[in-house]
């Protein structure tokens, strides 16, 4: 998978296309209009940089994802361990457990994902 970065503008355009797509790229001109004050050729030229992340296609008019929210997601968090945590999963944890004590119920589910995915 590409590494994909995006800027916090660009995350939340891209947010709003996950949130509504498929979308015509119009009715994207018009939310980009009402949420961010854009004018159209700001919402097209912002769609062109996601086109050539290759994160968004606009095709005959219709704004649909290449990539889905979650699995975009899910590679900012590998990326963000590696480069902070030198790819440490433990190393995260220990550091995020520092300030905030898990629930019981949050390490129930941090076990079970621990389980699911653990290597045979």
């Amino acid at each position: 998978m590409r590494e994909y970065r995006l800027t916090d503008m660009e995350a939340k355009f891209a947010d709003i296309i996950w949130a509504s797509e498929p979308i015509k790229s119009p009715d994207l001109v018009k939310l980009c209009e009402a949420e961010f004050n854009w004018k159209k050729s700001t919402t097209y030229t912002m769609l062109k940089r996601l086109e050539g992340k290759e994160i968004f296609e606009n095709k005959n008019g219709v704004v649909s994802a290449l990539i889905k929210k979650d699995d975009f997601y899910a590679e900012q968090s590998k990326l963000f361990v590696e480069e902070t945590f030198a790819g440490s999963l433990p190393r995260f944890l220990a550091a995020f457990t520092r300030r905030k004590k898990l629930s019981d119920k949050e390490i129930d589910e941090l076990q079970r994902l621990i389980n699911e995915h653990k290597e045979s």
